[in-house]
């Protein structure tokens, strides 16, 4: 059974230019680290991906498998699971919770639950997951930040 872990962080944004780089599957090579690919597979009808197919390479793990997405009607909520299991997975959940501020920032909170397939003592897990959540977070505030408004 899959633990969940989250995360929050602060970006200098508005909640509307953090979600189009959430939802901009193709570009993560582009500045997500460890992801390799991301390609949409399927999409709903107003565009929004809705299967899209990942190939990472985290140094000590590879792994290729399908998230399947929803989103909240005005993009406060992003979330998914794993269509089937992969190599390294059993599971997977996880979504964005974006809440924009008077300032103009936006709060994003990341939660993410994922059953390993491979055997994994707890106590590396953990770390293992607060290093993955940690970077994504810093990586999309990077990202985010870096990209000029919309």
């Amino acid at each position: 059974m899959a633990d969940t872990s989250t995360q929050t962080i602060q970006i200098h944004a508005p909640l509307a230019r953090v979600a189009a780089v959430i939802c901009d599957f193709p570009r993560y090579p582009e500045w997500a680290e460890s992801i390799k690919k991301a390609e949409v597979v399927e999409e709903y009808e107003d565009g929004y991906a809705a299967q899209v197919r990942f190939q990472i390479d985290a140094t000590v793990l590879t792994d290729e498998y399908t998230l399947e997405y929803a989103y909240a009607d005005d993009l406060s909520r992003i979330e998914w699971h794993l269509v089937e299991p992969s190599k390294t997975q059993r599971s997977q959940d996880g979504s964005y919770d974006l809440v924009e501020g008077a300032d103009g920032t936006t709060t994003v909170t990341y939660s993410l639950a994922v059953d390993l397939a491979i055997g994994m003592l707890g106590m590396f897990r953990r770390k293992a997951e607060k290093v993955i959540m940690d970077t994504a977070l810093k990586e999309l505030k990077r990202r985010v930040e870096s990209s000029p408004a919309a």
